[in-house]
């Protein structure tokens, strides 16, 4: 959840002209990974593993259009390193927790 807030604050300092395109796609997979956890808690360990890797690919998709992003100078060197070492740590976590379900 605090990914998806740091992704809003990142965001809003994107151009107007991105506000409906890179802006809002960075948002939306930003929100699918909180989401789909949540999603899957909701069912059986096979739905749960379902879910989170759908949540994996949200956050391989962010970190791809971050990359992006970055390339553009919508973010800068700093900005960019810290939420891929944040965002890396959560992907670790939900594989970590991919694999203890499935043990």
């Amino acid at each position: 959840m605090e990914l998806v807030v740091e992704v809003y604050d990142i965001t809003d300092r994107f151009p107007d002209r991105e506000k409906f395109v890179l802006s809002s796609q960075i948002r939306r997979c930003a929100i699918y990974i909180p989401s789909n956890i949540a999603e899957g808690c909701r069912g059986s360990k096979k739905e749960l593993n379902q879910f989170l890797n759908i949540a994996m690919g949200s956050s391989f998709e962010l970190e791809t259009q971050t990359e992006i992003a970055f390339k553009q100078n919508y973010i800068d060197a700093e900005l960019y390193a810290n939420f891929i070492k944040e965002l890396n740590l959560l992907q670790r976590r939900i594989n970590s927790f991919r694999v203890k379900i499935n043990d």
